[in-house]
């Protein structure tokens, strides 16, 4: 689908839509518990698949208006009746590879052809250590997947450094497993916020994890726990809400408030910091859950360090195009590895808005201009389509095409722009 985006200002009130990355934990958890009831879940393209690999290895959810009723294996996934499809969910492959592990049989996943590029090493390396046996079934550490179940824990060293999804997914099984599992990162850990939403969850969920600091990160794992995850109400997404702020804050005369943005572990929530850091007239009151902002003022180029927060890379590379000096977005090379090469994407898309980009291999150099209107390409990418959207509300005259992709983690994401004012229409495709 392609849409025609016109300069926009924008009004009113929002929800921010609940956290994905919670979504997935929480149904995960849930489904390895005997009973579950999840509130306020997100319902996108990425969460559907983890829902209906869950379904797969033998948990009931079902959905009943804002809330999925869950009843799980009680730590006990069986084995697929046949292959998962994670379509485009770099998550759902990554836990469910590690859940498949707790099966006594074999399981296949795979996805769509972006996902099926992704690398997968560290978590399968780490898995065979476990008792697993788990391989690719084109021997380049990419989906499809093939996982012999047997975990029985162990001590064993896993790369930080391409994804902290490997690490969530190997935290979910090892408590299942048989025996107790000592898991220390090597190098550093990219994306550490999601690790830590992980750990939130668990706890919740009643696992006990313990954490070792010193020299490196280090995760102690005993064996044979079980999951009790009740009750839970997903949060908002500060990832999803950038979009919302960022176009708030770079379109004249726009106001408008975001609702259900309480403090979590949630990385992304450094958007607010680096909002204010830039300039932008921005309020969070946190006991309300609420972000207001103001548009209309000069923004001020940043450095930005991705290390922790790549899903934030798209937004800050929009902000800072449109900011005075040169912002350097850096210790960002994780974000090649993500739905598309983010990095490049941005390098190759705004340059035709009129930005100045240096692409190296871990960073981007941006100097803001005078930018006009453009058609350009979305990389099939949820937050690379959002990210334009925004440069298009203030430039006008742009279309960008493959917005369907937003279905991933946003589904609403349009919708909730026009009903606040933004000019944002589908073109009629020839």
């Amino acid at each position: 689908m392609r849409v025609s985006i016109d300069k926009s200002s924008i009004k009113g009130e929002v929800f921010a839509p609940p956290s994905k990355s919670y979504t997935h934990r929480a149904v995960a958890l849930g489904a390895l518990s005997k009973e579950s009831v999840i509130h306020r879940p997100l319902i996108s393209a990425d969460t559907l698949a983890t829902i209906r690999a869950c379904e797969m290895f033998g948990a009931d959810i079902e959905r009943d208006g804002d809330t999925l009723r869950i009843r799980g294996v009680n730590g006990k996934p069986g084995v697929p009746d046949d292959v998962i499809d994670a379509a485009n969910s770099g998550t759902t492959l990554r836990l469910m590879t590690a859940i498949a592990a707790l099966t006594d049989g074999i399981t296949v996943i795979t996805g769509d052809a972006s996902l099926r590029s992704r690398p997968n090493g560290p978590l399968l390396e780490v898995l065979n250590k476990l008792g697993v046996k788990a391989c690719s079934t084109r021997g380049n550490e990419r989906a499809p997947i093939v996982i012999k179940g047997g975990l029985e824990g162990a001590i064993a060293k896993i790369d930080g450094s391409i994804s902290s999804q490997f690490i969530s997914a190997l935290l979910i099984a090892c408590p299942l497993a048989e025996c107790s599992t000592t898991l220390a990162i090597v190098g550093e850990m990219k994306s550490k916020p999601y690790v830590d939403v992980t750990v939130e969850m668990l706890g919740l969920a009643g696992a006990e994890i313990h954490m070792d600091n010193h020299n490196n990160t280090k995760f102690i794992i005993p064996g044979k726990q079980k999951y009790n995850l009740k009750e839970y109400t997903v949060p908002g997404d500060f990832s999803s809400a950038s979009y919302l702020l960022a176009a708030t804050a770079l379109t004249e005369g726009s106001e408008v408030t975001v609702k259900n943005l309480f403090p979590s572990k949630q990385g992304d929530l450094v958007i607010i910091e680096t909002l204010e850091r830039m300039g932008a007239d921005i309020t969070w009151k946190k006991d309300a859950g609420t972000v207001t902002l103001r548009g209309g003022k000069t923004l001020k180029a940043i450095t930005f360090d991705a290390g922790a927060t790549p899903d934030l890379v798209p937004t800050v590379a929009v902000l800072a195009s449109f900011a005075e000096g040169t912002s350097r977005i850096e210790n960002a090379e994780h974000v090649r590895y993500k739905e598309t090469d983010r990095l490049h994407a941005l390098a190759t898309e705004l340059p035709k808005l009129g930005v100045q980009i240096r692409e190296e291999k871990d960073s981007l150099t941006i100097t803001g201009g005078s930018l006009k209107g453009a058609a350009l390409h979305g990389w099939h990418d949820h937050r690379i389509v959002m990210a334009l959207s925004i440069a298009g509300m203030v430039v006008g005259n742009t279309t960008i095409d493959t917005t369907e992709s937003i279905s991933v983690s946003y589904p609403d994401f349009f919708k909730d722009m026009c009903e606040l004012g933004a000019k944002i229409e589908k073109v009629q495709e020839e």
